[in-house]
């Protein structure tokens, strides 16, 4: 009997070698009469940046071009940072008026104000702040007509279904209600009418997600109408709860770090991203190359594929028995890990055509998972009543992704194969 491991995506020598020499101590203590091999692929079929990665905006200038300013990418990086918090939680900057107001004796525009709870505010007179989220729980709680430049913005933007909630959702909150109280003088009221335009704004574009079609720049007139219509005036950003905000969201957000670390990023992703992405578009040379190396010997043969190693390999062997030649001498295939099921759902799998069986000539498969894997996923499922087909569920106790490489450690692995070969009387 054979045993012949087939790595994953991303998996290049020295990271092989270590894998492999796992896998082999363990599959020679239980079957010691039986040879295990590796079939390596990732240096000759694996993905590289073959332009040396001039694609990524960051990694390298084009020809000619001259970089990017860094006090111009700052600004921007910290705008994006802001939204990305605003997008997560539309409430926070109210949420910041309403814990820590302002200063004693200074507006929001560096003018003298009243401060919250000042003695000396004249009593029945509402505060400025209240004036403001009053007219924000005015405004029409449907989206205005397209006639309107609001209206035409937001019909415009993909965001005129999710407005009305989001302004209600503003004007109801009690963060804005506690901002809109500490909110004493005309400068506040103000920073609170752009606090609260930016809340609304950021609960639509949260809200519609991917649907939305929006530019940075509609966005910002979004915010602008919104203020004016409030009385406050955007052009002059709101200077308390905006600077913590920024500080704030470029500290716990991570898009100045993905902008600035683009290329490193992208070519670090590029073994495991790229290797499918190549495999999906290219795979049928990796294919050959398994072909030949499982029948370079005598089988029985048991082929073990971890995450896109099994996809190659279900696909081989459903290609190959759907042409009337199984690969000769495989008994057994044991996916770990593998992503094969999801994309025959998704009719993303080389081999079968959503809702295709699986042919005759195919193998016993072993398929096994672990919840916790994004990337593992059910055959069973996805061809039902199919007898030669076995789930089985391992638990690493790890979150991802550290638990799509913790099968390999993991004796339940090597205790479940051992019974598929028994019950397959593989010999």
């Amino acid at each position: 009997m054979r045993f012949l491991f087939v790595h994953g995506t991303g998996v290049r020598r020295e990271r092989h070698d270590r894998l492999f020499a796992l896998v082999r101590e363990r599959l020679t203590a239980r079957f010691p009469d039986a040879a295990v091999d590796s079939c390596y692929w990732g240096d000759r079929f694996g993905a590289t940046l073959g332009a040396g990665g001039r694609s990524v905006p960051g990694l390298k200038p084009a020809p000619g071009a001259a970089p990017d300013a860094p006090d111009e990418i700052d600004a921007i990086d910290a705008e994006t940072a802001e939204w990305a918090l605003l997008l997560a939680d539309p409430l926070c900057e109210l949420r910041v008026l309403a814990e820590a107001g302002w200063p004693a004796g200074a507006g929001a525009g560096g003018e003298d104000e009243a401060a919250d709870d000042d003695p000396f505010a004249m009593p029945g007179v509402q505060a400025a702040g209240i004036r403001v989220l009053a007219t924000l729980a005015a405004l029409p709680p449907a989206p205005p007509h397209p006639g309107d430049e609001l209206g035409a913005l937001l019909h415009g933007t993909g965001l005129a279904a999710d407005f009305p909630a989001a302004l209600d959702a503003a004007a109801r909150s009690a963060e804005a209600a506690r901002a809109a109280e500490r909110a004493t003088g005309d400068p506040q009221a103000r920073e609170l009418a752009t606090a609260l335009a930016r809340a609304v704004a950021a609960g639509a574009l949260a809200a519609a997600g991917a649907e939305a079609d929006c530019t940075g720049a509609e966005r910002d007139r979004l915010v602008e109408l919104l203020t004016t219509r409030l009385g406050g005036d955007a052009r002059v950003p709101g200077a308390r709860a905006a600077a913590f905000l920024g500080r704030l969201a470029l500290r716990v957000t991570t898009q100045p770090l993905l902008n600035a670390r683009r290329g490193s990023l992208t070519v670090g992703a590029t073994p495991a991203l790229g290797d499918i992405l190549r495999y999906q578009a290219r795979g049928h040379d990796l294919r050959q190359f398994l072909h030949a190396r499982i029948t370079a010997a005598p089988g029985p043969t048991v082929l073990i594929g971890h995450s896109l190693g099994g996809i190659a390999l279900v696909d081989l062997l459903a290609l190959a028995a759907a042409g009337g030649e199984a690969v000769p001498g495989t008994e057994l295939l044991v996916t770990v890990g593998s992503q094969a099921p999801f994309l025959y759902e998704l009719g993303a799998l080389t081999a079968l055509e959503p809702g295709a069986k699986l042919p005759y000539g195919f193998p016993r498969w072993l398929n096994v998972y672990d919840r916790q894997d994004v990337l593992s996923y059910l055959a069973g499922p996805v061809f039902p009543g199919d007898p030669r087909i076995t789930d089985h569920e391992i638990g690493s106790r790890q979150p991802f992704p550290a638990c799509h490489s913790a099968y390999w450690k993991q004796d339940a692995l090597y205790e479940r194969i051992e019974q598929a070969v028994a019950e397959a009387e593989i010999g």
